[in-house]
């Protein structure tokens, strides 16, 4: 497939909200303003007083619902898919239950965990917000300073050092010290339910500095080194190795880089599921929330945000921002929720982005693209272009949620969490694309 597919909703702040939503939810944004201290500012009640709360009501189905309900009984059944499922199905518009199996039981959720994460990212710094990396100067020692910016990228480092040297230069200056600054977190550690051999292949230390991304130990030290590379290709001499250190309180900026939007980053992060960039924006936010940048500080504001917007938190336990901890456990039935709220449009200015970003089956570059073998069977292969939905993927643990336009005309949001199958994980994804297939009914 050489050209993706578009995306099959691009969110309420393009005008399409109404395609979803009928009049009667069309109200307006409720204003969600910054933390301070921690406490988040908008009311306690804003999102349930306005939403039935998933599954509650007991409504009869339609007749397109209930062949959508009696294939996923029969589906739900699929050896690939072993005993351990949680999954659920919603009416985008009404939040009526079209179909639970276990949809409040707590699995592990994989990378499905990075909805959660997202939404508090958004909600507590807002999609505008950047992150700034500086360099400074004082007593003959360059410093770069980390600002959690996961994205920064060697000519981002190399542009700011060019800036650095024609600062140094207009003061005379031809040789310095470099060291970097990546105080902003604490020394990294371990989530619980992470594995020691996560570092630094599946996710590499949290780190407030870091270049390209990279898979190494400590990627402060390695953004430094590159950037007193870049600063000795501009003829300054660089003394000494890096190191670490503190920026001094009288050092004088020299140069900065600030990021895309965290409303870009979000997207991305969802995209290919990043790890690294969800774990530092738990730690940002933490910091956002006037808490300390760590797993535990972190995951508790999570759970703040989803229950000022009405997300019930039952059984919902997490241990970082990325979902690689298998102690983490969340049911089909919050997630669900968790996408419900990113597409109401009341809250589409801040947090449309997540559902933008959630890869589309068949997507090029996504986790949802050919190249992952997603949505190449004769049972999905119809939802091409038709399915947007998180993927999760850990040993013991696959999950798939997001949302489709039904064949009735209306959205649905759908939720299957998967733990403990026996079968080879290529097989168990087939089957849970089948299961998007079928809410979509293009796998009739």
């Amino acid at each position: 497939m050489s050209n993706p597919p578009s995306p099959v909703r691009t969110g309420a702040r393009h005008g399409k909200a109404g395609t979803r939503h009928p009049a009667l939810r069309r109200v307006a944004v409720v204003a969600v303003t910054a933390p301070i201290a921690g406490t988040l500012l908008f009311g306690t009640s804003a999102f349930a007083a306005g939403k039935a709360v998933s599954g509650t009501t007991a409504t009869a189905l339609d007749p397109a619902e209930q062949k959508i309900a009696d294939n996923l009984d029969t589906r739900v059944q699929d050896t690939r898919l072993g005993s351990t499922l949680s999954g659920v199905v919603i009416d985008g518009a009404s939040d009526k239950a079209v179909w639970g199996h276990d949809a409040t039981t707590a699995l592990m959720p994989a990378s499905n965990t990075k909805l959660g994460t997202a939404t508090a990212a958004l909600t507590v710094l807002g999609p505008d917000h950047r992150f700034t990396t500086k360099a400074v100067y004082g007593n003959g020692t360059l410093t770069l300073v980390g600002g959690g910016d996961r994205t920064l990228t060697s000519a981002d480092i190399d542009a700011m050092a060019k800036t650095a040297v024609a600062g140094l230069r207009s003061a005379g200056l031809t040789s310095v010290k470099v060291q970097v600054d990546d105080s902003l977190f604490p020394e990294p550690t371990l989530a619980t339910g992470w594995n020691d051999g996560y570092y630094p292949d599946s996710v590499a230390p949290v780190r407030a500095l870091v270049v390209d991304g990279r898979h190494v130990t400590d990627t402060s030290l390695d953004a430094g080194q590159v950037f007193a590379g870049f600063l000795a290709q501009q003829g300054v001499t660089v003394t000494g190795g890096v190191t670490h250190g503190t920026a001094g309180t009288g050092d004088v900026p020299v140069a900065q880089h600030q990021s895309a939007n965290l409303s870009a980053i979000v997207e991305h992060m969802l995209k290919v599921s990043d790890n690294d960039i969800a774990e530092t924006l738990l730690r940002m936010t933490a910091i956002g929330a006037g808490r300390r940048p760590t797993f535990e500080d972190g995951t508790a504001v999570v759970r703040e945000v989803l229950g000022r917007y009405g997300v019930s938190l039952d059984n919902y336990e997490i241990h970082d921002g990325s979902g690689l901890s298998r102690a983490n456990r969340i049911p089909a039935q919050t997630i669900a929720d968790i996408l419900d709220v990113a597409d109401d449009p009341r809250y589409a200015e801040t947090l449309a982005y997540i559902i933008d970003g959630l890869p589309v089956a068949g997507e090029a570059g996504s986790t949802l693209g050919p190249e992952w073998g997603r949505f190449d069977t004769a049972d999905s292969q119809c939802a091409v272009g038709k399915v947007q939905a998180k993927t999760g993927t850990l040993t013991g643990a696959i999950a798939l949620s997001g949302l489709t336009k039904a064949e009735d005309g209306r959205w649905k949001i759908f939720s299957f969490i998967e733990n403990n199958s026996t079968a080879d994980p290529a097989a168990t994804k087939d089957a849970l694309d089948g299961l998007a297939a079928t809410v979509n009914g293009c796998w009739a």
